[in-house]
């Protein structure tokens, strides 16, 4: 038997909902992190668990029109939702890049890269 707090509340302020999903980040997540923090990648300035509302995107970077996204088991069977999303973010000027959670686990090299090259840098 789950409790209350097991349980994602059926509705939450944007900016509470971006802190838990920070404090409760995933290891791919934080993983990228490490890499987009700080200014570490060409010096550009990322946010993670940014809203830009109705939604919370993983990865932010505001200079660059740049949203990450990263996939992981709560985006199996929901394919249709993520384009529409992604559909909605372009439609005012964003850039949308996904990786699966296995693409920075293995190979986080490359997504660093592919992030650089979205974002326009010289990398």
């Amino acid at each position: 038997m789950s409790s209350d707090n097991d349980r994602e509340p059926k509705w939450e302020r944007p900016v509470t909902r971006a802190r838990r999903l920070r404090r409760d980040s995933t290891v791919p997540e934080r993983i990228l992190w490490s890499y987009l923090r700080a200014g570490r990648l060409g010096g550009l300035k990322f946010r993670r668990q940014h809203a830009i509302k109705p939604f919370i995107v993983d990865f932010f970077c505001h200079d660059a029109s740049l949203v990450i996204e990263l996939d992981g088991e709560t985006h199996v069977g929901r394919v249709e939702e993520d384009e529409a999303r992604t559909r909605w973010l372009e439609g005012r000027g964003v850039c949308v890049i996904r990786f699966t959670n296995d693409d920075v686990l293995n190979h986080i090299e490359a997504v660093v890269n592919a992030i650089a090259k979205a974002a326009g840098l010289d990398w």
